[in-house]
């Protein structure tokens, strides 16, 4: 009874730590969304939902407190734990990116000073990286895990070319600076996104192998 009670609280976990990756996505790509289109009423309601993560990762600490100190566990459920507590803590750290990109919308009045074809790039990139991410979670896939912490490079690529582009267009002219600011913290926000979806990959090979990697 006490080992069915265990296995019970792991796919809480593991189901837990999934509903907070989906949330995760759907705040990540309503919140690109929201800014490509310049959609305040999208933005609104993407802001709205940051109280649901903090309930699900209070959850999560929660459960895993009581399996470390019920359950003992050890080994690769261990393994899973401490994965699945760190993993929770980068998808709110996405989540909160998200958030931050959310809030762009309803400081841009009249359009944007470009138009955002390499950032909705590196934007679709990061989506899928924490996608695969978390399949690759799912699925204790550590090959996959590699494969998805690879395309940072990519992103890496697109921000310092958006980067780059930005800041020659304010110092041709000034009057764009406030707009183009808040895509320069844009393409920062999506970059660190994908640095979040590397450590989660990072997780998932030490959860699979015991190895523990830097993968960005």
């Amino acid at each position: 009874m006490v080992r069915e009670r265990y296995l019970i609280q792991l796919d809480l976990l593991k189901e837990s730590v999934h509903s907070l990756g989906e949330l995760a996505e759907l705040i990540l790509n309503d919140s690109m969304d929201a800014v490509i289109n310049l959609d305040v009423e999208l933005a609104a309601k993407t802001l709205a939902l940051e109280p649901r993560a903090d309930e699900l990762e209070e959850g999560i600490e929660v459960s895993i407190f009581d399996l470390l100190a019920l359950q003992q566990p050890l080994a690769s459920d261990l393994r899973l734990v401490v994965s699945g507590l760190k993993i929770s803590a980068d998808l709110r750290r996405i989540v909160g990116l998200s958030i931050n990109i959310a809030k762009i919308p309803g400081k841009i009045e009249g359009g944007h000073v470009k138009p955002l074809i390499d950032t909705r790039k590196m934007a679709d990139i990061t989506a899928d990286m924490l996608t695969n991410s978390l399949k690759a979670f799912e699925t204790r896939d550590p090959e996959l895990a590699r494969a998805t912490a690879a395309r940072d490079e990519e992103v890496d690529r697109l921000f310092y070319s958006v980067w780059v582009e930005l800041l020659e267009m304010m110092a041709k002219d000034s009057s764009i600076i406030s707009k183009a600011t808040h895509l320069l913290f844009l393409i920062r926000y999506l970059e660190r996104i994908a640095d979040h979806c590397c450590n989660i990959c990072e997780s998932v090979v030490y959860l699979t192998t015991a190895e523990r990697v830097k993968l960005n």
